[in-house]
């Protein structure tokens, strides 16, 4: 398996900063909210490079807003301070963020660009949901749009769109129409990348800044792998 990268104080990527927010990049494999893991969390990582850049000698304060799955990369924002918190979870709770990803298929999908709808239902003890082409008990409904952006040798770049943000949402939904992601073992994908990562990335986030009322327009580059850098 191929050496993992992960975020650190010191080679944090940060996209956007100011008093109330902090915006990073996160690497594949960096989990953004402890768990039973015990891994280091991304929340912690950020802290403790707020701490040193600021040279703060207590605790730093540090809400998480949203996350993304582990073997993702791309967009992040966390609150820095309390007053920014409740609204930032207000805006991505009520669906006024705009998040755009891009995701790597091998497998063309049906349409060049396509609304997908699905409802479904998340099985928490295999960390697996499973979609259903119609409502069902248990089940969410599930909403993106996306479009192929770009074909590579053998594989299809696509951007999405999400409309709801349900567990493994674009993952599910794509897997469901034939075109999973590369590297996406759980999900259909027939082999898994050597870092365990999926070509699943947080590309673009816009938002009205929760305190200031400006608009916030935000973009990641994708990791340094052969296949992501000739999309960019």
């Amino acid at each position: 398996m191929a050496q993992k990268i992960l975020s650190t104080a010191e080679n944090l990527q940060v996209i956007y900063e100011d008093n109330h927010l902090i915006a990073v990049n996160k690497r594949p494999g960096d989990i953004v909210q402890g768990d039973k893991t015990g891994d280091t969390p991304l929340s912690e990582v950020v802290k403790e490079y707020l701490k040193i850049k600021y040279n703060k000698p207590g605790n730093v304060y540090l809400g998480v807003t949203h996350r993304l799955d582990r073997p993702t990369s791309g967009i992040v924002v966390f609150a820095k301070t309390s007053k920014a918190l409740p609204r930032l979870n207000k805006l991505f709770a009520e669906k006024d963020a705009q998040k755009t990803y891009w995701a790597i298929v091998k497998n063309e999908p049906p349409k060049s660009e396509n609304l997908l709808v699905h409802w479904l239902v998340r099985n928490p003890k295999q960390n697996k949901s499973y979609p259903n082409p119609k409502q069902v008990p248990n089940s969410k409904k599930a909403s993106l749009t996306y479009r192929i952006v770009q074909k590579l040798d053998n594989y299809f770049l696509l951007e999405i769109n999400l409309h709801t943000g349900r567990h493994h949402q674009i993952r599910v939904q794509l897997s469901a129409v034939g075109s999973p992601i590369k590297g996406d073992l759980k999900y259909g994908f027939d082999r898994s990348n050597k870092d365990a990562s999926i070509h699943l990335h947080a590309r673009k986030l816009s938002f009205v800044h929760p305190v200031k009322k400006e608009q916030v327009d935000l973009i990641a580059d994708p990791p340094n792998d052969p296949l992501w850098n000739v999309c960019c």
